[in-house]
């Protein structure tokens, strides 16, 4: 930019400064701050005065305010006012399909909600019923701010949700959080669920949803540099229309900017952040996406320095700076060297602490008493209502895909023995945007209970279970504990339990290896593996592995961990044995890995043939594991089900030609063998809690499998 526009920005900014004290000429001003009470007189100042319309009380409140102090909330942690009785105040909590997690002020660790957990969004979606999701929204809007009566450092009622991103290609890694390839029906489903979150004043919040990510975000591979080339048509006719209308129905109180760019030009800085405040009768309060500012000058390499950068993206209309975790001192260093420079002027500083401030008057904030949802505790917290909702819910997510020869419903009283089986038979799984589930009931839970003792239902999942022997010592790779400290090792002299695990197949060569011990599964520990985690999980998921066949019939293990492994191993990716028979990450080849052989102590498809053959009926639950076929930051590079799943479904429909499917993922499967042979076939997403019981309710025809698809699913 030039020195002549770097003059004029100054010059609109000193006009637009003093048009800017002119409308509020009756509020204090930012001079006579040292005149404000003490904080047991703060309930009597102008701005804590519900009798005062809220514009006024906001005027009232941005005159008290100084520049620094006014920087000072441009942050996502906004940053506390003592003076005046203001504490801290962060944006965003996680709350897809119910309150998730957020982070702790102290140290930014990742904190998670145990709360009422519904299905993923894409279930949600899939009842296509508005009415229904709104009641699903209302309850997470109970239940953060019951998380915000526990803590409310931790929890803010600024939620990051919904996301509304279009899901035209199953293959993106996020597909779980979107409802839709559909804008209409997106749109539908995103009113819902954010009318249910704000509550039904027509002032206050009980919580301030946020759309998420704009816009035209579909990719994870490459995000932050990759451009979304629309036309306007489709930029105006389809991506935006999984917003406007949401926006114009005033149910959300912002957008999150994504981290891709759109025709060229970084979305953090799209001048559209600003143009869509016209959609909504509400003050909109806008976040960029985390670390996202860094990006501009970073990979994005779009400015020069971080005070043109951040001066154009608050000009462009993100009202909050979210990066640098809970440590706001870069971003109001550059924000002040923007205003000295003049890449930013007071009345954009103003605007975006209006913008903040509106939202946290309309939650209640600077009510003497919390406003109308203030009175909210603890106790709204999975809530046995909120259990119900979460069943039936989840009962009519579930989608019919195939019935032939009336094989379902299934008859509770004549069925007397039923097989559940498949690696997701007994388990429920949580995903990246998902909480703490406060109980699991799994599809061979839901169906004992539903049958009662008068039935036998026997489940098995499936899976090979194996013991890896060193071949150059021939050692067995065993666990020795359960604690960060007990690495797994090649010390054993006999397969034993803890030498012995249990082979999931997600499909693509990935496997995960569950000890047979102490039933957690082996991850990177950092020098070595542990088994210390029961299940896949966290940003970087370090707990996948391929077995990997050499030509001599040994294997090798190839760590797939999906951390950066140059940051953590240097270039290496295979398992070496190192001191005191330690498994490390230690060989860039299969030939410079240590050698196994791999004996079958037992046969998953062979346990699950002989179930299916003694029973009446038998239910196949396969699918995906959230944390690993797909999430934030991994796209899928295949559909299909897992090669070794697809076998089982194989097996088993000869075995039992009574098999019903229950296809379990967070997205569309590639399906075609499933379709043509085996008489019935369901599909749920990972639905929560009352995943078993939901299951059981719609294979025994207590509820009615009136779940839709939203998106296309494609043919091999």
């Amino acid at each position: 930019m030039s020195a002549r526009h770097h003059r004029r920005l100054r010059r609109l900014g000193v006009v637009a400064a003093a048009l800017a004290a002119g409308a509020t000429a009756l509020a204090p001003t930012a001079t006579s701050v040292a005149a404000d009470p003490d904080p047991s007189t703060c309930n009597s100042l102008p701005f804590r005065d519900t009798s005062r319309s809220m514009q006024a009380r906001l005027d009232d409140l941005m005159g008290r305010l100084t520049l620094d102090e006014k920087i000072g909330l441009m942050h996502q942690y906004q940053q506390p006012i003592p003076r005046l009785c203001i504490g801290l105040f962060k944006a965003g909590t996680e709350a897809l399909h119910g309150v998730a997690w957020s982070n702790s002020y102290q140290d930014n660790s990742v904190v998670t909600a145990t709360a009422t957990a519904f299905p993923q969004a894409v279930g949600l979606a899939s009842t296509w019923d508005p009415a229904l999701i709104e009641q699903v929204g209302s309850a997470v809007g109970d239940e953060a701010r019951g998380m915000h009566a526990k803590n409310p450092d931790v929890f803010g009622l600024n939620l990051w949700a919904p996301v509304v991103n279009l899901l035209r290609d199953p293959r993106w890694g996020r597909n779980e959080e979107g409802y839709s390839e559909d804008p209409t029906l997106t749109s539908e489903i995103a009113t819902a669920y954010g009318s249910g979150i704000q509550g039904d004043d027509p002032t206050y919040l009980k919580a301030a949803p946020t759309l998420k990510h704009f816009l035209a975000y579909n990719n994870e591979v490459n995000r932050d540099t990759s451009s979304s080339n629309l036309t306007p048509r489709t930029l105006h006719e389809y991506d935006e229309q999984a917003f406007e209308p949401t926006l114009r129905a005033d149910a959300a109180t912002g957008v999150m900017a994504s981290y891709n760019l759109v025709n060229g030009r970084p979305n953090t800085v799209s001048p559209l952040l600003n143009e869509i405040r016209h959609w909504s009768s509400k003050t909109l309060f806008n976040v960029s996406d985390a670390f996202a500012p860094h990006n501009l000058t970073g990979s994005e390499h779009y400015y020069a320095t971080a005070p043109e950068a951040d001066g154009a993206m608050f000009k462009a209309g993100i009202d909050s700076y979210v990066a640098d975790d809970n440590k706001p001192a870069t971003m109001i260093a550059d924000v002040k060297a923007a205003l000295a420079q003049g890449f930013i002027d007071q009345a954009t500083i103003d605007r975006v602490d209006r913008d903040a401030l509106s939202i946290r008057f309309r939650l209640g904030e600077f009510d003497p008493d919390g406003g109308p949802y203030g009175k909210i505790g603890a106790d709204a917290v999975n809530t046995p209502a909120n259990q119900r909702l979460a069943r039936k819910t989840a009962g009519e997510a579930m989608v019919l895909l195939k019935n032939q020869k009336n094989a379902l419903p299934l008859n509770a009283s004549s069925t007397k023995s039923v097989a559940v089986i498949g690696q997701l038979e007994d388990s429920v799984y949580s995903d990246w945007y998902g909480g703490n589930l406060p109980y699991k009931v799994t599809a061979l839970q839901g169906i004992k209970e539903r049958l009662g003792s008068g039935a036998n239902v026997t489940g098995t999942e499936g899976v090979d279970r194996i013991a890896l022997k060193d071949v150059a010592t021939g050692k067995y790779v065993t666990a020795t504990g359960t604690g960060t400290s007990n690495t797994v090792s090649a010390t054993a002299a006999q397969p034993d339990a803890n030498a012995q695990f249990d082979v999931f197949d997600w499909g693509q060569g990935i496997v995960t290896l569950r000890n047979a011990g102490n039933g957690n599964v082996v991850g990177s520990g950092g020098g070595g593996f542990v088994t210390h985690d029961a299940q896949p999980n966290g940003w970087y998921v370090q707990q996948q592995f391929k077995l990997e066949r050499q030509p001599d019939g040994s294997y090798v293990l190839h760590y797939a961990g999906n951390e950066t492994h140059e940051s953590w191993f240097g270039k290496n990716t295979y398992v070496t044995i190192g001191a005191g028979g330690k498994l490390v990450v230690g060989a860039d080849t299969a030939a410079k890995a240590a050698h196994f052989s791999k004996d079958t102590i037992s046969s998953g498809i062979d346990q699950a043939v002989a179930a299916a053959k003694k029973a009446q009926t038998a239910v196949l639950v396969v699918g995906s594991m959230p944390f690993i076929n797909g999430r934030e930051a991994d796209d899928r590079t295949s559909t299909a089900l897992a090669e070794g799943q697809e076998a089982l479904v194989k097996a088993v429909q000869a075995a039992n030609p009574n098999t019903v499917l229950v296809l379990q993922t967070s997205y569309p499967d590639t399906i075609t063998w499933e379709q043509q042979h085996v008489p019935a076939i369901v599909w749920t997403t990972h639905a929560g809690q009352e995943t078993g019981h939901a299951i059981a309710d719609v294979l025994f025809g207590d509820v009615n499998p009136s779940g839709h698809l939203t998106q296309t699913w494609y043919d091999g």
